[in-house]
């Protein structure tokens, strides 16, 4: 089922795809002062964390290794100071995408990256925000819950929820309202395996996510960690079960979306934000002298 990247732009703004947000969906954000880009993917997070300096082959093959081995020689408090620093204290500016976001308001969003751009997108309106938790006691679930009533965060159980909502699931965490993250081996361990269990998304996204179809944004199927949160996450999925945007798909890439029913459209975010008619967000993220084509 082959479709364009104007009509992905329109059902996406009339909310009939759920965006599924990886780390390219912050592309184009960056420290005003500096013009440094924000760590979003797996090696720049390791850099950011270890201080500029890359770690080992080993360790750097993705960020929940690095951050296992930090956890294991300075503490787990280490990587979530790490991470509050990064996404809660430092300014940012804001990614094309997530400006449109703003505008078009999906009812429904995932984002596995651990900032507060999504949450800034809806922070004039009420709203459900999920959250992944890990190794935590005291509850047989891996989420926590909170309501947004357009100014301050509530903790809330499934039954307050209110199903009318936008729902904001970020399964990584992030600092707001509270800290809250999934990032080292060991919690990746843990969550992925109540996620397949059931424990790990609350029943009304259960019911909710029956058959909906899917946009994955900013976001490569490179390694199991990725893989194996999406499918668990989409489960339920409609046929098919979505598109994903990825200019330069590999063969694993293809053989694994195939697998899911997902199709592979050969372009990026800025040829979606360009057929959606934002000529000014594209531009910012294009390089001087290179082209966008749809």
């Amino acid at each position: 089922m082959t479709v364009t990247l104007e009509t992905l732009a329109a059902d996406l703004a009339r909310g009939a795809l759920v965006p599924y947000l990886g780390p390219g969906a912050l592309a184009g954000s960056s420290d005003p002062a500096t013009g440094e880009p924000i760590p979003a993917d797996s090696d720049s997070l390791i850099l950011a964390m270890n201080n500029g300096k890359p770690m080992s082959p080993r360790l750097m093959w993705e960020f929940p290794r690095a951050a296992m081995d930090v956890e294991l020689k300075r503490g787990r408090g280490a990587v979530h100071r790490f991470l509050n620093t990064t996404y809660a204290q430092r300014s940012w500016t804001r990614s094309a995408l997530h400006d449109w976001l703003g505008e078009i308001h999906p009812p429904y969003v995932i984002d596995i990256n651990r900032d507060l751009q999504l949450q800034d997108s809806y922070a004039d309106r009420p709203h459900t925000l999920i959250r992944g938790i890990a190794r935590t006691g005291g509850t047989d679930y891996r989420f926590r819950l909170h309501a947004y009533d357009g100014e301050t965060y509530r903790e809330v159980d499934q039954t307050e929820v209110d199903p009318s909502l936008p729902i904001l699931f970020k399964p990584m965490g992030s600092p707001r309202p509270d800290e809250t993250y999934i990032a080292s081996d060991a919690d990746y361990v843990d969550y992925l395996t109540e996620l397949m269990g059931g424990f790990g998304i609350p029943a009304f996204v259960k019911s909710y996510r029956a058959g909906k179809q899917y946009l994955f944004l900013g976001l490569r199927f490179l390694r199991d960690t990725e893989r194996m949160v999406m499918s668990d996450i989409i489960y339920a999925a409609g046929s098919p079960g979505g598109w994903a945007l990825i200019p330069d798909p590999t063969e694993k890439e293809r053989r694994f979306l195939e697998t899911k029913d997902i199709e592979i459209v050969q372009a990026d975010i800025p040829d979606l934000l360009a057929a959606a008619g934002l000529g000014d967000s594209v531009a910012a993220l294009i390089p001087e002298g290179s082209e966008v084509g749809c």
